[in-house]
């Protein structure tokens, strides 16, 4: 399995993983209208033997708050195929996706997801750096990786806040 950017051609597969892993369209609706919005994405697929069997997506976010604004991603979606799911190919996806967004500059990556899946990857809840999340979440479901060491201990504090398309669909 190799994790690779996405290709223009790889569009409608990662729309069918994504209305595959998840109960609606929602989180397949989102990466087209992220996709529209030329902000700058890092997008990447899991091939496997030349089918796609999972997508990761970072977008950028804001944070409102004063003082120093350092560069935060948000990850998602990230979705497996069903037939694909507790083998691996998610865990490849978000290292590989940490990876390609620590070259890309960010500071840290948020996400909102499982308070089980997502500390092994170095995500504690985004409440320790006094950073919350715009949607009304449980506390242990919002967390934050930094990428860069100790880049959101000057004072960094506020609300992170999705492109507005996390609010279109």
């Amino acid at each position: 399995m190799i994790i690779r950017p996405e290709q223009e051609a790889d569009q409608h597969q990662i729309r069918i993983i994504n209305t595959s892993a998840f109960e609606t369209d929602a989180e397949a609706n989102l990466v087209d209208a992220l996709r529209q919005s030329d902000i700058p994405l890092i997008s990447l697929v899991a091939d496997e033997a030349n089918q796609l069997i999972g997508h990761i997506l970072f977008s950028p976010v804001s944070l409102a708050e004063s003082g120093h604004t350092p560069a935060i991603t948000g990850l998602a979606p990230m979705a497996v195929l069903p037939a694909w799911q507790g083998k691996g190919v998610g865990s490849r996806l978000v290292r590989e996706g940490l990876k390609y967004c620590t070259e890309a500059g960010y500071d840290a990556v948020v996400v909102l997801g499982h308070p089980d899946y997502y500390p092994r990857f170095g995500f504690v809840p985004a409440s320790r750096f006094n950073i919350k999340s715009e949607y009304e979440v449980p506390d242990e479901v919002f967390m934050l990786k930094e990428l860069k060491q100790s880049a959101l201990l000057t004072g960094v504090k506020g609300v992170i806040r999705y492109h507005e398309a996390f609010n279109q669909v």
